[in-house]
């Protein structure tokens, strides 16, 4: 085991290389307690955040999006989207 560990080739130049951790650093970074993980780290995104939600469709309709692969959904959101952009919820009758 420490024949592998010398033969580790370090690229460190010099400690004022190391980048700076800021704010965005941070924000990202997984919160480690020892080796639990408290919460995950995530990238800093400009994009919106999509919300998450708890809903119940049509087993048709989950069939046919799941059939498509991976990003099911993804393109059903993109499929609401753009239904969206032409009609009204409200005028939906149930």
């Amino acid at each position: 085991m420490n024949a592998k560990l010398n033969d580790l080739k370090s690229t460190w130049v010099d400690s004022d290389d190391a980048p700076e951790l800021d704010d965005v650093f941070f924000k990202s970074a997984s919160l480690h307690d020892g080796n639990k993980l408290i919460r995950r780290g995530r990238p800093v995104s400009s994009a919106p955040l999509k919300k998450s939600a708890t809903i119940r469709y049509s087993p048709e309709v989950i069939d046919a999006f799941k059939s498509t692969g991976r990003g099911w959904q993804t393109r059903m959101d993109t499929v609401l989207k753009d239904w969206l952009k032409k009609h009204d919820p409200s005028d939906v009758k149930i």
